[in-house]
């Protein structure tokens, strides 16, 4: 296993178990940077219009379409670094 990839799945961790509950943008960013990181591109089709939660997590992770699983990785390792300093 990669030293980044090692570093992910502890800041995977590391944010259950934050004091403070992040605000909603961050926790987009969050569940973004994540889904990027360990599957890569978007996949399936867009939750319904409805469905306002599944919208706005498929939107932000559409947002990523094209970034590099690494980049992405190392791109939530240092938000969720931010928020556990």
């Amino acid at each position: 296993m990669s030293d980044l990839k090692a570093r992910f799945e502890q800041a995977a961790k590391d944010v259950q178990g934050l004091s403070e509950r992040p605000d909603n943008d961050t926790l987009l960013r969050l569940y973004a940077l994540y889904k990027q990181g360990s599957e890569g591109d978007v996949t399936g089709p867009k939750p319904g219009f409805f469905d306002f939660v599944g919208t706005a997590k498929y939107e932000a992770w559409a947002k990523l379409q094209g970034t590099a699983q690494d980049e992405a990785m190392q791109k939530y390792v240092d938000l969720v670094k931010k928020l556990t300093a």
